[in-house]
């Protein structure tokens, strides 16, 4: 049958079981947009204050439901907005389809209204990109696209389709998704003589990242360590893999990690890196990570193997393959004296008896996670909050911690928050941000009132730039260039503009009964708790350092 390139993008989303997009109308979009009009019955429409808003939220989604979340943009400004959101994706490896709406193909390359090459502009982050001005190329380039974010590595492909291209028509035939691209082989006697490492070992730390979740792992990792009695250490992205109450956790690691867990790294004999990618942010001094361990390293991305860190052995390869093809030879051991050792570190981390405020970060999350379920959604921005979130939250499960990790991005948590509400609704979802993160996209308030979505929203409020604030206090004798905006924002007023709920805390007794509130609406609010700038994240590893420098006090 013959359909208009618009109909096309439906047809071809409705093939790949989307439901949801997210987005924001414009002139070189309205061929799509009316389409969407006419399909709301198929695929539901999220409209966000702004394009960077809809593509976290599309990012958000894909985090907690584990399906690729698409975004629509319009030409130029729209299409540009997206980038931030694009290159969040990008850099924590989350499959995402973007859509952009470009002017006709005979204006192209003549400066004409809100034209831009949004192609060019992406290339370095999304894994693929394309130009679609033919509609008869439309249908098998968005395939192409959702196999591309799927396969491997996954993350974002943006697909830019001139307008004209959306109006004109040709046949269409409905079609199976793309087959995803093959996994890399992996060689049996690489992994016989990881197999090897793994039982000769006497002190071998796990050391879990992102690609643990992204290969559906969680259960076979969980049965190595049981097996092997193997203390496990995770990245910011692997929050949850090990539950906070298994014996073997032993939290995160890197800059802003546990003393347990960069102690066990320095100090172990066998490094298993599964699915991390060796950050700057773990890997502070390359030289002296994990100095007295051999380091193996399985990873779905060749480019990963020994790009930050040298490696003694690899596997290039899905995760839970491995850990499925490796399972049966690793032999059942009990290393008790290890796991004493490391499990006393535990009690070595800050004791926060000393608060510089009446209300402390710690004491806001133990509050949020007493009184809510393991199936609770975190979602952070980043920053301050942001380490003290994935430090104190009582982390139960995969895919509820959301956060952006590369890239960083203040400004994500909104967006990703509704993102995840609308693809859990039946999941709590609670946004933890700061006041310098939430200043800058707290417009995505208007979105979550206007879908009637109750995510609460905990602002740790110093009135400070938090991170970098204390980063001038310890490195560059108080010098605050830039880091006291004195801001005079009103958050419960605020809130109650847009047609939110909003509550001020200044002691733990206030926060308890906000939060009691907050429980109760059916809609989105705001909690606004007044921290002191003063108060530090700890224990930190200053950038470039190793665990000897780690700063506890």
């Amino acid at each position: 049958m013959k359909l208009t390139g618009s109909q096309i993008v439906i047809e071809v989303l409705a093939e790949h079981g989307v439901d949801t997009v997210f987005g924001y109308p414009g002139g070189a979009a309205l061929n799509v947009y009316d389409e969407l009009y006419k399909n709301k019955d198929r695929i539901r429409h999220v409209l966000t204050a702004h394009e960077q808003g809809a593509a976290h939220a599309a990012d958000g989604y894909t985090r907690a439901t584990g399906k690729t979340g698409v975004v629509f943009a319009t030409s130029g400004p729209g299409a540009t907005n997206l980038v931030t959101g694009i290159a969040t994706a990008y850099m924590d490896s989350i499959p995402m389809v973007a859509i952009t709406s470009n002017v006709p193909d005979h204006l192209i390359g003549r400066d004409a209204f809100q034209e831009v090459c949004i192609t060019g502009i992406t290339m370095s982050i999304t894994k693929h990109n394309f130009f679609v001005n033919h509609v008869e190329d439309l249908a098998d380039t968005l395939r192409e696209a959702f196999k591309i974010a799927e396969s491997g590595r996954k993350g974002p492909v943006l697909v830019d389709i001139t307008k004209d291209a959306t109006s004109d028509m040709t046949e269409y035939e409905r079609k199976e998704p793309f087959p995803l691209k093959p996994l890399p082989k992996m060689e049996r006697d690489d992994m016989a003589a990881m197999v090897r490492y793994i039982n000769a070992a006497e002190k071998p730390v796990c050391y879990i990242g992102g690609g643990v979740t992204a290969s559906d792992a969680c259960s076979e990792l969980e049965e190595l360590i049981e097996k092997a009695d193997i203390p496990v250490v995770h990245t910011l992205m692997a929050a949850g893999v090990i539950g906070c109450d298994n014996p073997h956790d032993l939290g995160m690691v890197g800059m802003h990690g546990s003393v347990a867990a960069n102690r066990a790294i320095d100090q172990a004999d066998l490094v298993i890196a599964l699915g991390a990618r060796f950050s700057d942010r773990v890997a502070l001094n390359p030289e002296k990570f994990a100095r007295r361990a051999k380091i193996i390293q399985v990873d779905i991305d060749k480019s990963e193997i020994n790009k930050n860190v040298d490696i003694d052995k690899c596997c290039v390869g899905d995760i839970k393959d491995f850990l499925t093809r490796i399972l049966p030879y690793v032999e059942e051991k009990k290393r008790t004296e290890w796991n004493e050792r490391v499990g006393g570190w535990k009690n070595k981390d800050r004791i926060y008896k000393d608060a510089h405020c009446k209300l402390h970060p710690a004491e806001v999350i133990h509050t949020i996670c007493d009184m809510t379920d393991e199936n609770t959604i975190y979602v952070t921005d980043v920053g301050q909050h942001q380490m003290w979130a994935a430090q104190f939250i009582k982390h139960h499960k995969a895919k509820k911690f959301l956060t952006s990790g590369g890239l960083g991005t203040m400004g994500y948590g909104y967006g990703a928050a509704i993102g995840a509400k609308i693809g859990c609704p039946e999941d709590r979802v609670i946004h933890i941000t700061g006041d310098g993160s939430f200043h800058m996209n707290f417009n995505e308030g208007c979105t979550a009132v206007s879908e009637k979505l109750p995510i609460i929203t905990v602002i740790m409020n110093n009135q400070v730039l938090g991170m970098v604030y204390q980063w001038q206090t310890l490195f560059y004798e108080k010098r605050y260039s830039s880091t006291t905006p004195e801001r005079k924002t009103d958050y419960v007023k605020l809130a109650e503009g847009i047609g939110a709920k909003g509550f001020r805390a200044e002691t733990p007794e206030e926060f308890k009964a906000a939060f009691e509130k907050a429980l109760k609406e059916d809609g989105p609010v705001w909690i606004e708790c007044i921290i002191s700038r003063e108060e530090r994240v700890l224990p930190m590893i200053p950038s470039g350092k190793s665990v000897d420098d780690m700063i506890t006090v």
